[in-house]
């Protein structure tokens, strides 16, 4: 119980200052580092994908694989250290947590070696090795875990145990990016369309990992007062598209994604569901069929979200076709291919992981061939 009654008596103020000179001098120097950084990247690219010209549909993706952490997650990473900073969470000499698959965990170990903190990732163990690599190169340290559900609590502990600040991407996503503007990846992507002939997309199209993405996105356009439609492509083994349609935000499922990145076990607490339009739930073989048309398509090879992406918005292009409506299409390069060349691209491996793509290629020769998406 509180008591004041000797303040009551005496009517004296009482006036504890924690002011520490030498944190908020580091604290400023850190928040420079991270702030410079954005200062000196250049946008990313908005690619097209070539579509039949007598269409009149035109096919874009916002190339995230450009950042220097090579991924669409460098945004996300940085709007987290400057949220956990300016909140006074992050502190010198004491490392940083997150629970991540992979690429958050590469740009958040790139942020972390900028102000001098250390950084563990607690990932599964099926990690791709080519982004362990790169959190280790960035001074990074990976901590596995064999069940992918149980990356959160154990984040937690590590960050009780070290005296350290869990991140919590799955929890602050939505929150930590400034979905108003502030050059975040909405904003980005209307400016770069200004001049093209649709300039208002009929369909933008996100996956959901965290679920921060699809949150800015849906925002900033509600926002902006655009007619432009949030749709968001899950993956097998992925909760967010069932927590979003039967309304439930505490279904869990059993197993883990194939599609490194996105596809979570439960439904994150950084998804919005009712700020977006649609969903679609991807077959994995689908989601590995598309990243490789599309390097057929662009040259550029892709991880596995940009494939349930791309699978998305070329049945959108399809209906779009079907109907005679022209317009733009807009979804994401992710990161790039050459972090899984041992497994979308591998034969072996889909053959180890029994997934067929040949239906799902065919159909997507069928439609860029015809225009119609094969039932």
């Amino acid at each position: 119980m509180v008591s004041t009654s000797r303040q009551t008596m005496t009517g004296a103020t009482l006036d504890v200052d924690h002011t520490d000179p030498a944190y908020r001098a580091w604290l400023k120097e850190a928040v420079r580092r991270v702030q410079a950084d954005a200062n000196r990247s250049a946008d990313t690219h908005l690619l097209r994908f070539p579509l039949p010209e007598h269409w009149g549909i035109d096919l874009y993706l916002k190339d995230e694989s450009t950042h220097p952490t090579g991924s669409l997650k460098h945004r996300l990473a940085r709007s987290l250290f400057l949220y956990g900073l300016c909140n006074g969470w992050i502190r010198p000499g004491r490392p940083v947590i997150e629970a991540s698959s992979g690429s958050t965990a590469v740009s958040e170990a790139y942020f972390a070696k900028l102000i001098g903190v250390p950084f563990i990732a607690v990932m599964p163990r099926t990690t791709s090795a080519e982004k362990c690599r790169l959190i280790e190169f960035h001074g990074g340290q990976c901590h596995f875990v064999d069940d992918p559900r149980t990356m959160y609590d154990e984040s937690a502990a590590l960050a009780v145990e070290t005296g350290g600040h869990y991140m919590d991407q799955f929890t602050y996503a939505e929150r930590a990016t400034d979905w108003r503007g502030n050059n975040n990846i909405a904003e980005s992507i209307f400016r770069q369309l200004r001049l093209e002939r649709y300039p208002e997309p009929a369909w933008i199209v996100a996956t959901a990992g965290t679920g921060g993405t699809s949150a800015t996105l849906a925002r900033y356009v509600h926002y902006m007062q655009y007619d432009t439609r949030i749709c968001v492509a899950d993956p097998e083994n992925s909760c967010f598209f069932e927590g979003w349609t039967t309304g439930d935000p505490d279904v869990t499922c059993d197993c883990g994604s194939h599609i490194e990145g996105i596809g979570r076990p439960r439904m994150e607490p950084s998804f919005v569901p009712g700020a977006i339009d649609r969903m679609m739930k991807v077959p994995d073989a689908a989601s590995v069929a598309a990243v490789r048309a599309l390097e057929g398509a662009i040259g550029r090879k892709a991880g596995g979200s940009t494939g349930t992406g791309l699978w998305s918005a070329l049945k959108i292009v399809s209906e779009m076709v079907a109907e005679g409506r022209q317009g733009s299409v807009v979804t994401l390069l992710c990161d790039p291919g050459d972090r899984y060349l041992d497994k979308y691209y591998s034969d072996a491996w889909l053959a180890e992981q029994g997934l067929d793509i040949a239906p799902c290629t065919a159909a997507i020769e069928s439609l860029l061939r015809t225009g119609v998406w094969p039932d």
